[in-house]
């Protein structure tokens, strides 16, 4: 058997089996031992970005995260093996309202392709620039519309979905009270809902919760023909319906952000579960935690929104722009689940960190143990650059530490970061770099800082340490990028 889209070698499918790696399950709210359905078929869908503007610096977080599950998971059950899906979301209110904005006089459907291209194109370029393989398989929400409409209507001829008319001419709606367990995954549960609902906003709806399948676009949205009239799908029944085309009815782990469990995966459950018959969609949900800037909330209005490509470009975060390797080991610093305070500080630790490692070399050389242990507890990238630190001090020992180390990497997405000495003049450097050293014997101490801020303004950083042997100061220096 095959993957839905034919990923895989054709040849029948082994039943799963546990290879060491744990996982906690939103679902269950427990670390839970993984095991696939099939270990020739290991399957896991991400929701991707809506390509509206920019992916900023919270998006790059599940593209980091996941990209290490999926590397992870092909060095477990082998890459052929594998299949990663992740979608773009290419039909949103958000996507035509930029559209009207940015190009007001172009046909909608022109405007929409321009944003939607020109937005998807940067966005594969940040995530490439942060050490991220692209997935197995990208779909794209107008490329499965036939499929949304055909599962919308499985929906209402089983019972969970109903046509409600509005003041735009009408909807079809998810009838949540038809799912008895619906709010598994989020732990709510429908009278919760009904409390705190505006009834009078939601008077088309039979309960407060129930969720939009299709509206009615006007003449000047894009709209596609269907049984209820020329519209647009909800946002929610896109990823039940692009997971279930290429990854099958049921999978084996499903992943997001942590805002994603309500109501987004909730609602694909209760879509994909009524459609297909199912018990689950997923057997495992992974969800990743929330990412501050500078110990506040990212928003415009608090003036700490920064995308991904401002990072990579621009001197926006820090003066300055930031290597993309040093980007991902700032977000692997914390476990997946925690929430991350994202810094200027955090970026010149993880920088730090990547300019003592040594450059990686191609190897077939297994991963350190220490690694892939931290690795299969939970994605724990903390334990896991721990390892690899140690590593990389030990890589100069010999070709064989330096196989293990960059193979342990490279199971990461990790490289380092050199530093360009082109144009330095490195005598002059070390000259006041002594002199410095005189002024400090003298204890000329207003001589020794002005060395240490003329060096500075050249970008040169001065660390300080004692002879292990003589107990006589030390200077080094080396290049803040």
């Amino acid at each position: 058997m095959t993957a839905p889209h034919g990923h895989h070698v054709p040849g029948p499918q082994t039943s799963g089996t546990f290879r060491g790696l744990r996982l906690t399950n939103t679902l269950t709210r427990q670390k839970e031992d993984f095991v696939p359905i099939f270990d020739d078929n290991v399957r896991m869908y991400v929701c991707g970005p809506t390509v509206y503007d920019f992916a900023h610096i919270g998006n790059a977080r599940p593209v980091i995260v996941f990209d290490v599950l999926a590397r992870l998971l092909r060095h477990l059950y082998g890459a052929e093996h594998v299949t990663y899906v992740r979608n773009i979301t290419d039909v949103d209110d958000k996507i035509n309202a930029r559209a009207l904005r940015d190009y007001p006089d172009l046909p909608l459907n022109d405007a929409i392709a321009k944003v939607t291209g020109k937005t998807a194109d940067q966005f594969h370029a940040d995530v490439k620039a942060l050490g991220c393989q692209a997935p197995d398989v990208e779909p794209r929400a107008t490329a499965h519309i036939e499929g949304m409409v055909e599962m919308i209507q499985v929906l209402i001829e089983k019972g969970h979905a109903y046509v409600a008319a509005t003041a735009d001419g009408g909807e079809v709606l998810f009838d949540t009270a038809s799912m008895p367990n619906y709010g598994g995954l989020s732990k709510r549960n429908l009278e919760d809902q009904k409390a705190g609902a505006r009834i009078a906003v939601d008077a088309h709806k039979k309960n407060p919760g129930d969720f939009v399948l299709w509206k009615l676009s006007s003449p000047e949205e894009p709209g596609w023909d269907s049984p209820w009239g020329r519209g647009r799908p909800g946002w929610h029944i896109e990823c039940s319906v692009m997971s279930a085309k290429h990854l099958g009815e049921t999978f084996d782990i499903h992943g997001g952000g942590l805002d994603l469990i309500f109501p987004h995966h909730e609602n694909e459950i209760a879509q994909s579960c009524c459609a297909h018959g199912t018990s689950k969609m997923a057997n495992v949900w992974l969800h990743n935690g929330f990412v501050q800037v500078e110990g506040r909330k990212m928003s415009k209005s608090e003036g700490n929104f920064v995308t991904i490509h401002e990072l990579l470009a621009t001197d926006k975060f820090g003066g300055r722009s930031w290597p993309g390797e040093v980007l991902r080991l700032a977000m692997l610093m914390t476990h997946y689940r925690e929430p991350i305070d994202f810094s200027v500080k955090r970026l010149d630790e993880a920088e730090g960190i990547l300019k003592k490692w040594p450059e990686l070399v191609p190897t077939d050389a297994a991963p350190a143990d220490a690694v892939l242990a931290a690795l299969n507890d939970d994605l724990n990238t903390v334990a896991a650059i721990q390892a690899l630190q140690k590593l990389a001090a030990d890589a100069a020992k010999g070709p064989a530490q330096l196989a293990v180390y960059s193979a342990s990497a490279a199971l990461m997405g990790l490289a380092p970061v050199k530093v360009d000495m082109t144009g330095l003049d490195t005598a002059a450097i070390e000259a006041k770099i002594a002199s410095r050293l005189a002024c400090l014997e003298a204890k000329d101490w207003a001589g020794a800082d002005a060395i240490r801020d003329d060096l500075a303004s050249q970008g040169i950083v001065l660390k300080d340490s004692k002879d292990s042997t003589t107990g006589q100061r030390v200077t080094t220096w080396d290049v803040k990028r």
